[in-house]
């Protein structure tokens, strides 16, 4: 993921002439990614974590309550209030959280099947999500076709989500060992082709923001860094090493090939540029956040012995 998506993004800005007319099969691709993760999730899962709901809904709070504030706030004193810029660092902040997180909590000896029901559930909310947090921070200065948002969300996330989650029960679990190995690597190929072809969609736009990039380059690096952040400290009062792990990446990582389709179809262009900077920083500043947790908990090991 570190080398992929950023080869992605350059080899959608490069070759943006040829690749521009497959542009409108990015919600297709898109969705069969969202069934693959799903078909990883069964309601016992989502039971599991619906009984102690706490965890869960303080992770919603922490990703989008308090982090959109923050994005909202640093934004605003940056480019004003009323800038796609500010539009698209929110939404950065409110799409759900991002499939890629299982894997980072699974190495960093988070809690998985708590973070893979989180995704799933946060998926099925992000048409009421979304569109309610734009308006709460915009109001009138964003124009949004809310309910064709919500429609298409619907048919993005929800439709795909409920379709995985019943082929697993319906199968008992087994259908998932069956078609990973076929389902995996074509998820991960359209995963790619998604953010490649949305660089494609935002190349023509790049002229327009050579004098931007110096302050949203480390503006963004700064908002997913805190993003982290508030995870982690977020949830220190838990005293729980799994619980800041998982919610530590839950916040810091979000669905952005999803950010990217809802910037392009709802919104300036120029708001998908703070996602696709996003997309490039995301991942290596979870590379950083491994190696500070295991710094962490070495320290704290060290000190308990």
């Amino acid at each position: 993921m570190f080398l992929i998506i950023p080869g992605s993004l350059v080899l959608g800005f490069f070759f943006s002439t040829q690749l521009h007319r497959f542009v409108p099969a990015v919600p297709y691709l898109f969705a069969y990614v969202t069934l693959t993760m799903a078909i990883g999730c069964g309601l016992q899962q989502l039971r599991t974590v619906l009984r102690k709901p706490g965890v869960m809904i303080w992770t919603f709070v922490l990703a989008h309550i308090v982090s959109p504030l923050i994005a909202y706030g640093l934004g605003s004193l940056l480019f004003g209030a009323g800038s796609p810029y500010v539009v698209g660092l929110v939404l950065f902040t409110i799409i759900p959280l991002g499939v890629s997180t299982v894997l980072w909590v699974g190495m960093s000896a988070g809690s998985v099947p708590l973070m893979l029901a989180m995704v799933v559930i946060d998926s099925a909310l992000s048409p009421f999500v979304v569109p309610a947090g734009i308006h709460l921070l915009f109001k009138t200065a964003v124009e949004t076709n809310t309910m064709q948002m919500m429609g298409d969300l619907l048919i993005l996330i929800v439709a795909p989500t409920i379709i995985g989650v019943l082929l697993y029960e319906w199968t008992k679990g087994r259908i998932q060992p069956f078609v990973q190995p076929y389902a995996a690597p074509l998820s991960k190929l359209c995963f790619v082709a998604v953010v490649a072809l949305n660089a494609a969609a935002i190349a023509p736009y790049t002229e327009m923001l050579r004098g931007d990039l110096i302050r949203l380059i480390p503006l963004s690096i700064v908002m997913v860094g805190l993003c982290y952040a508030v995870g982690y400290f977020g949830t220190a009062t838990y005293r729980n090493r799994e619980v800041q792990v998982t919610v530590s990446y839950a916040t810091g990582m979000r669905n952005i090939s999803l950010g990217i389709v809802l910037a392009l179809g709802y919104f300036s262009p120029l708001a998908a540029v703070p996602v696709v900077l996003s997309i490039l920083i995301q991942q290596p500043l979870a590379t950083v956040h491994h190696y500070v947790l295991q710094k962490l908990h070495n320290r704290k090991a060290s000190a308990d012995a």
